[in-house]
């Protein structure tokens, strides 16, 4: 029973958070580029998803993941996020790397274009959002070595978190083409419920606390 349960959660996650969102992403109404943007531009959405997924695969929603070990758990939630924030890295540079490959402007003037438009308020939420995806790895992958203990990190950690779902939410519906009603409404309502829990999480630890 519990086993089928387990699989049943890895099927329900990976259904609502990698299938939904490539479902609706080739269902879109929007104007189809070459191959190789095409796939850059799934890819990049996934880890997105992916990224949202990471709330969920924590602590924070101990409820939810009774039937497996936390440690386990934490395992999967720290390779999926090394693997994701290191693709996530390369955004920037997948919107510049196929102006090599088609006619169009140079991809230098392809970067020009977008550090001139970082007054553009999506643009901008997405620069922070990636400048601190790069500081949540970084503090993960030295979390031994960080002159801190490992609550404040666990803390900082989540704030840091809160801060690039938010953001990146931001960056991904105003800047995103393929954007439609559903793709916000999914975005919305994953992203909510993560930083919702989240938040609850540190309001249930504060009152643990002054108990």
């Amino acid at each position: 029973m519990e086993k089928r349960v387990k699989q049943f959660i890895w099927i329900f996650a990976i259904g609502i958070f990698i299938v939904v969102p490539g479902f609706t992403y080739s269902l879109g109404d929007f104007p189809r580029r070459s191959f190789l943007k095409e796939t850059i531009s799934l890819l990049t959405l996934l880890s997105f998803f992916v990224m949202i997924l990471m709330f969920y695969l924590s602590r924070i929603n101990r409820s939810t993941l009774k039937p497996f070990k936390m440690a386990k758990v934490l395992k999967w939630h720290k390779a999926l996020g090394y693997i994701f924030v290191g693709i996530l890295i390369f955004h920037p540079f997948f919107v510049i790397v196929p102006r090599y490959f088609e006619a169009g402007i140079s991809p230098g003037d392809a970067f020009s274009e977008i550090l001139s438009n970082l007054d553009k308020q999506g643009l901008l939420f997405g620069l922070i959002a990636w400048s601190t995806m790069i500081l949540l790895g970084v503090t993960s992958f030295f979390r031994d070595k960080l002159p801190m203990t490992y609550k404040t990190w666990r803390i900082v950690h989540g704030i840091l978190s809160l801060v690039f779902l938010f953001l990146a939410s931001l960056h991904v519906i105003q800047t995103g083409r393929h954007m439609s009603a559903a793709f916000i409404s999914l975005i919305l309502l994953l992203s909510g419920i993560g930083i919702a829990m989240l938040i609850r999480r540190y309001i249930l630890d504060s009152t643990s606390e002054k108990s």
